[in-house]
């Protein structure tokens, strides 16, 4: 049995970290690793989508980086375990787990002229040129002696969880699934100008679940543009290096509430469940829904979930007058029902619009952020105008006009305020 058989046969012997032979690139390679058997079209063939998907990886220059990578993001019993903190584990989980990182650590190895020259058909392909890589380094975790890349593993997967929570911190629910979000939002709190004590509290809320602590399920409520949805996109990306992820649940899809709490209820990782813009009528189903989410339901919140919603009213259930004025006997009733709600929230912080002083406040820490050298006295003026022509002084207001400024102070000399 020569080198490239052997390689393609312990491959797919993979056992704990099977799911690395879904990825794209180990899937081709082992591909390729089996065509040598074949025929000279199957290996060619095989050797052209192998290093299509290699480059698309951008691993030309490192096979085995792209071959050991996919290895941190598997969702597997060890990984999972050493995720919750395990440091112990069952002696043939050791043993498989080793078996399967000194394969993936000698498969890389392995160069594309060793490929060729096993494939049996060696002198007929070597005047096609094919396209070569470099065997390049493993993964640092990977790096080591068989114990020492164990140990190295775990301790990953202990810091940064394992499988999609660990290569993402948001995700989305839709159609009955966890979808990751590729690209969240990048707002950071120290870029969140004003309301201080508020942030606080949702900080110091956020800080108490991630320590394992009694923290309350948290509702920001208020005037439009005051930064109630950035300060939530802030606390993760402020705490997902400690373990935070979240999950965005749109309104209409409050009902699949259980099911998305089974497929997270038993993962190492600290979930908040995000509902923005949330309001309700009377006659809206979801209703229910959240209430039963928030207290009262037999599916109960998993102990590493909390809810983080964003609304425009404290008390969201859209009410009129002429229903307080209805002629239902009970009217105290449906007042307090649509109260109730709002009081299932532990916590409720409100954010409202500032005034005149304090908009400029946060013009002034904004542009300052920004390195802006703008006449402040011009600067506070253009605020004012640019509030004036959109209705009203706002956190969001006052960040897109520094935007606006900063486009024209740097398109030019003749760039001004």
């Amino acid at each position: 049995m020569n080198q490239i058989k052997r390689a393609a046969m312990e491959m797919v012997s993979l056992s704990v970290f099977r799911g690395v032979l879904n990825r794209t690139v180990p899937k081709a390679f082992c591909r390729l690793l089996w065509s040598a058997d074949g025929t000279e079209r199957e290996f060619l063939n095989a050797w052209g989508s192998f290093f299509a998907a290699l480059s698309e990886e951008g691993g030309c220059e490192n096979l085995s980086r792209c071959l050991t990578e996919p290895v941190l993001f598997d969702e597997n019993a060890f990984s999972r375990a050493a995720a919750a903190g395990k440091t112990e584990f069952a002696p043939g989980l050791f043993d498989a787990v080793s078996r399967d990182l000194e394969i993936l650590h000698r498969v890389s190895s392995l160069t594309p002229k060793e490929i060729l020259e096993n494939s049996g058909f060696s002198g007929e392909l070597r005047a096609l040129r094919l396209p070569e890589w470099k065997t390049g380094e493993p993964v640092p975790e990977l790096s080591g002696d068989p114990a020492g890349r164990v140990r190295n593993l775990a301790e990953f997967y202990r810091r940064n969880g394992c499988g999609a929570c660990c290569r993402y911190r948001a995700f989305i629910w839709r159609n009955g699934r966890v979808r990751p979000v590729v690209h969240p939002d990048p707002v950071r709190l120290t870029e969140l100008k004003g309301y201080g004590l508020q942030r606080s509290l949702a900080i110091d809320n956020t800080a108490a679940f991630l320590r394992g602590l009694p923290a309350n399920n948290c509702l920001l409520y208020g005037d439009r543009g005051t930064g109630k949805s950035s300060t939530v996109k802030a606390l993760l990306n402020e705490y997902y290096p400690e373990g935070l992820r979240m999950i965005e649940i749109p309104k209409e899809s409050l009902s699949d509430f259980p099911l998305l709490v089974d497929r997270i209820a038993s993962l190492p990782m600290k979930f908040i469940i995000f509902i923005d813009d949330l309001s309700f009528n009377r006659e809206d189903d979801t209703y229910a829904s959240l209430k039963a989410v928030l207290e009262g339901g037999l599916a109960v919140r998993p102990e590493n979930t909390l809810i983080y919603a964003t609304s425009n009213r404290r008390h969201l259930v859209r009410e009129t007058f002429s229903e307080r004025e209805g002629d239902e006997i009970h009217r105290g009733d449906s007042i307090q029902e649509s109260l109730s709600l709002a009081d299932r929230f532990g916590l409720a912080i409100n954010f409202t619009l500032p005034d005149k002083a304090q908009y400029l406040q946060i013009v002034r820490r904004l542009a300052e952020q920004r390195g802006l050298a703008a006449d402040p006295e011009a600067l506070e003026d253009g605020a004012e105008k640019w509030a004036i022509a959109r209705g009203g002084r706002s956190p969001r207001c006052a960040k897109q006009y520094i935007r606006s400024v900063e486009a024209r102070l740097k398109s030019g000399p003749s760039g001004t305020v």
